[in-house]
């Protein structure tokens, strides 16, 4: 070996602390970078976080998280830190079943093997449904999973039979997209279903947090973090970024390379001296709320953790989940709101009453008790950005040393915590570059 001094790291900066800047900090570490992790929040993990302890001691999210199998950068990335993935989360194959008894239920097996016998097998639809679903993603396969960027998934469906797109294309459209399907993105739906129905064994499998969101990866991530020497700045906002010479300045410290990896608003303000197109169109997103209306009913049981419900014009939400079956307190239950902004207009404890009366209107009759409780109402105002056809999302590359991540930029996937997490990983390997 060579002697001499070895040269200085490069000093690295990654202005927001959700699961894309936490991709980039962790990813950038390995790389050998010397890592600021700036967070105007006092806790990480941006829009899938979890909120502090309430009076009982439990700790709450800020809203229904789910991964599914496809999600091989999350886990990834969980492992690098230390989160046990087999622990954390509960897996089971994707299953859709309703409290009628209705729904789909994806086994284990090659893809399309295992979605021909899933359909073949579903509950509430007759032969020439099923027949009509199984001609259409055959069509879709046939196109490589690609169709006009014009259309919507309204449009894309119009053919299949009212029970299938009730039962599975609406639901399905508005988990992963949280955009009506009247609104949604025909093509980024199309790549969802390619990535995760119809790729690899175990794809589609749900993966349901049996532990706080803090436990999959913000904690153990900042602790892997400081192990390594990063320094990590909590409920400090950013005020200032400018490049000067040949390095970034945030708030007047020097840095080689920057990773904006907070909110598109905040992005945009932050980016916008140096680089004023970019900033417009991270500035032009329109958003998708979700609300979670948390019930506590005692000696309730449901067949599966998670259900989905038919949702209507008074009945809000579209999925339930079982937190006594994932690990948390018996009798509490979570029900999700997806592309909820006709609830947010007529107001939350509105949402939270319609709720109560879904649940006792969905299941069959005395399954919910009349002591049934609302007990939190959780609404993420901007959730998600609106997927909608056409949408002009900003590259990752926003000037020379300046990257941004997060689920909005440029890339496939609706906005997702693996969205969030390649693009993250993605920042990294172009500073590298």
């Amino acid at each position: 070996m060579s002697g001499g001094t070895p040269a200085p790291m490069h000093r690295l900066a990654v202005i927001g602390g959700g699961w894309a800047g936490l991709a980039a900090a962790v990813r950038g570490a390995e790389a050998g970078w010397q890592v600021s992790l700036f967070e105007m929040a006092p806790t990480l993990g941006g829009r899938a976080r979890s909120l502090e302890p309430d009076a009982d001691g439990d700790r709450l999210d800020n809203g229904q998280h789910i991964l599914i199998g496809a999600y091989r950068r999350t886990l990834a990335l969980m492992d690098t830190v230390g989160a046990d993935a087999s622990r954390l989360l509960h897996r089971q194959p994707l299953e859709l079943r309703y409290p009628s008894g209705a729904g789909l239920r994806m086994p284990a097996g090659p893809a399309w093997l295992v979605f021909g016998a899933a359909v073949a097998r579903a509950e509430g639809w007759n032969w020439r449904d099923k027949l009509a679903l199984v001609r259409a993603a055959g069509g879709w396969a046939l196109a490589g999973f690609r169709c006009d960027a014009r259309l919507t998934v309204d449009e894309l469906c119009r053919g299949l039979p009212a029970p299938v797109r009730q039962l599975l294309i609406d639901p399905l459209c508005v988990a992963a997209l949280n955009t009506p399907a009247t609104a949604a993105s025909a093509r980024v739906f199309l790549r969802v279903l390619r990535d995760s129905l119809f790729a690899g064994p175990g794809s589609s499998d749900l993966l349901l947090p049996r532990a706080p969101l803090a436990a999959l990866l913000p904690d153990p991530a900042a602790a892997w973090l400081r192990a390594r020497g990063a320094r990590l700045h909590l409920s400090r906002r950013v005020s200032a970024l400018a490049a000067v010479d040949e390095h970034w300045r945030v708030d007047g410290e020097p840095f080689e390379g920057v990773v904006l990896a907070c909110s598109a608003t905040e992005a945009a303000r932050l980016a916008r001296p140096t680089a004023a197109a970019w900033a417009d169109r991270a500035a032009a997103f329109g958003y998708e709320p979700i609300i979670t209306v948390l019930l506590q009913a005692e000696g309730v049981w449901l067949p599966a953790p998670m259900m989905a419900l038919q949702d209507g014009p008074e009945a809000p939400a579209q999925f339930v989940f079982d937190h006594g079956a994932l690990g948390g307190r018996a009798g509490r239950y979570a029900f999700v709101v997806s592309g909820a902004a006709p609830w947010v207009a007529r107001g939350l404890e509105a949402t939270a009453e319609a709720v109560r009366a879904q649940a006792e209107s969905a299941f069959a009759p005395g399954t919910w008790p009349a002591s049934t409780a609302v007990t939190r109402t959780l609404a993420e105002k901007r959730a998600t950005f609106r997927c909608v056809p056409g949408l002009d999302r900003p590259p990752s590359t926003v000037a020379p040393g300046l990257q941004a991540a997060g689920d909005y930029v440029d890339g496939p996937y609706p906005a997702t915590l693996e969205g969030a997490v390649r693009s993250g990983e993605t920042a990294i390997g172009a500073l590298q570059a």
